[in-house]
């Protein structure tokens, strides 16, 4: 009885479902006044043709047997009209009874019903207390990567998701979800965004805008970042309240040029933790090619420490016998002094002054000619759509329009004599594509990668690409840092610095006797301890109480890291 008064109380509670109710009854009525026909026809041929006189009950007790298929047998016609009838009274039956009413019952009864239930189980607000969260108001890639940091840093988050339905399915995968409408006051209100540690607005522009809005009227000192899609949004987006806008396509086009070869190479800054200034150096055309770590004596040189060493894609822990290939990249730490001093003995062995290729004219293309036109490096820009010609010739150098997987357009872009080449289209197979052919080509170039899907990034790597970057992971990084309160680092897809405190199972061991890399794969990069960083630990380097481990990872390997030494 409770479980009917339930259903009951669910249908008289909406109109749709009081208008799915009176359509079900219709049918009802139509179902009975055909059983009632038949019922009447059964005794009119029993009566004139058979000879037999029944009950009404009787007759309606034969129409209902015959038209659900049952067919006791007990009452039957001996004529043949009698049979026909019988044939008429079972087709219509099986087409009613068997086919219509059930999914007229599942269209206007269940699936409501169901619908409803789904709707009552999806929170609609955040429990009692709950702060220094993070609500995001869209469940888009970037949402996704920044929900699993959050949740690897034991940090809550809250995803709004109008659709009842799609917000049930996400709870079941895992993703605190929260069903209400992204514009409506009351949603905050119910989020209790106040006491948010962020909010994310990651719809469009205008929609972004009017969200801000919103928010501002209910919480008026919360943080809100926002991710704009145009340039020229940024200032409206700010002016609607605002703190951080998100131009990430721009950012993108600035980090994928800051990896390129060309001028005079330097190392790339790519971010600072812990007071710790993180670069990538290529090696290719320095000194540093074919010796071995040892024998680079760079920290004793410059001060500097290598943490890592790039190798097509794949992040390697520092080993003193290692040699250094052409194509590494090294992944160094230190301050900005050592940094400077780094350029002065080993950058400027290279200096290249061939244009840069730019394949790709749109957003993010044009953002690393501009890049790099800052940089009074030399740009070649090659774009398929001729109508865009007159907007990229204030970007670059010069541009060429064609096919880029065109050989001759390669070549008179100048690939041949070019330091570099980055790839900006947002086709992921275009771009694995163009890899294979430049690096062909060109075996000594370097290519810099936009990915759009990370599923990518290995096709990529395999393809021949030197460093790929992608626009979630970007948004990720910049999202996470600000959550955390540090500048962001771009180091490579999927991976990231974390700092934590030693565990008490490995108190008193060395870094060597741990054996955290063996176990866990990440790369201590430094403890800290009694606030002094150390960069590079020696492997006999003791772990104390109250020291902290700095270490570079992905997020499985820090897992992994929390499940071995918990």
């Amino acid at each position: 009885m409770k479980f009917l008064g339930s259903i009951l109380a669910t249908f008289l509670s909406e109109q749709q479902m009081r208008r799915n109710v009176r359509a079900l009854g219709k049918y009802l009525l139509f179902l009975a006044g055909v059983a009632t026909l038949f019922s009447v026809l059964f005794h009119v041929i029993m009566l004139h043709w058979e000879g037999q006189r029944y009950s009404w009950v009787t007759g309606f007790y034969w129409t209902l047997t015959v038209m659900s298929t049952l067919g006791f047998g007990d009452i039957t016609f001996h004529t043949d009209l009698g049979r026909v009838f019988s044939m008429v009274v079972l087709l219509s039956g099986i087409v009613l009874l068997l086919v219509v009413l059930p999914f007229t019952f599942i269209r206007y009864f269940y699936a409501p019903w169901l619908e409803s239930q789904l709707r009552l189980r999806v929170p609609r607000e955040v429990p009692y207390g709950v702060r220094d969260h993070v609500v995001m108001c869209r469940f888009d890639s970037i949402a996704q990567g920044l929900a699993d940091k959050l949740q690897a840093s034991g940090i809550p988050y809250f995803v709004i998701e109008p659709d009842p339905a799609v917000a049930s399915r996400r709870i079941g995968e895992g993703i605190s979800t929260v069903t209400g409408e992204v514009e409506s006051r009351v949603t905050y209100d119910r989020l209790q965004v106040a006491r948010a540690r962020l909010l994310l607005a990651n719809l469009g522009d205008a929609a972004n805008t009017n969200i801000v809005l919103t928010v501002r009227e209910v919480a008026p000192d919360v943080p809100i970042a926002a991710i704009a899609e145009e340039d020229d949004s940024v200032d409206i987006l700010e002016l609607s309240g605002c703190n951080h806008v998100l131009s990430l396509k721009r950012r993108l086009g600035e980090h994928l040029a800051s990896r390129m070869s060309g001028g005079r190479e330097r190392a790339h800054v790519i971010g600072r933790f812990r007071g710790l200034l993180v670069a990538e150096f290529p090696v290719h055309g320095t000194p540093l090619e074919g010796k071995r770590i040892r024998e680079t004596k760079l920290r004793e040189s410059t001060g500097m420490s290598v943490v890592g060493i790039w190798d097509r894609g794949r992040l390697q822990p520092v080993d003193s016998q290692r040699l250094i290939l052409d194509t590494n990249v090294l992944v160094i730490v230190g301050t900005q002094d050592q940094m400077k001093r780094l350029d002065d003995v080993v950058a400027s062995y290279r200096e290249d002054h061939n244009p840069v290729l730019v394949i790709g004219g749109g957003k993010v293309g044009c953002a690393v000619a501009e890049a790099l036109r800052r940089k009074e490096i030399a740009v070649h820009l090659i774009e398929r759509n001729e109508r865009l010609h007159k907007r990229l010739v204030y970007a670059a150098d010069h541009v060429f329009i064609g096919d880029a997987a065109d050989r001759s357009v390669l070549m008179s872009a100048g690939l041949a004599r070019a330091p570099s080449v980055i790839l900006t289209t947002n086709d992921d197979a275009t771009n694995i594509y163009l890899t294979v052919y430049c690096r062909r080509l060109n075996p000594d170039l370097r290519i810099v990668c936009r990915v759009t899907h990370e599923r990518n990034v290995d096709a990529m790597y395999r393809a021949g690409a030197d460093v790929v970057l992608s626009y979630a992971s970007l948004g990720v990084e910049l999202l996470f840092s600000l959550i955390q309160g540090r500048e962001p680092i771009m180091l490579g897809e999927g991976w990231d610095f974390f700092a934590r405190e030693v565990p008490a199972s490995l108190l008193s061991k060395t870094i060597a006797e741990s054996e955290i890399g063996a176990r866990t794969g990440v790369i201590v990069v430094a403890v800290e301890r009694e606030g002094k960083t150390v960069a590079s630990p020696v492997p006999s380097t003791k772990l104390t109480e109250g020291t902290q481990l700095i270490m570079l990872g992905t997020n499985d390997q820090r897992q992994a890291f929390q499940d071995t030494f918990r």
